[in-house]
């Protein structure tokens, strides 16, 4: 049992009546997935930047790690 405010309850009843989920557990299982894609995307996205920057090793990653000792 998570504590939430009047406005998180009012909200979440609302998505369940709209039917994004049939109840407040399914509905919290979703949000969370929905968050780790998310990360996962954004965590792609920073990859991609980090490739564009030059920010990228190249090499065996064995001596790469002894770099970073």
């Amino acid at each position: 049992s998570v504590p939430l405010t009047p406005k998180l309850e009012k909200g979440i009843d609302s998505l369940i009546k709209q039917g994004h989920a049939t109840n407040k557990a399914a509905l919290a299982r979703k949000a969370i997935r929905h968050m780790i894609e998310e990360q996962a995307i954004a965590d792609v996205l920073q990859a991609q930047k980090e490739v564009r920057e030059g920010k990228i090793l190249y090499g065996d990653l064995d001596e790469l790690v002894k770099k970073f000792r």
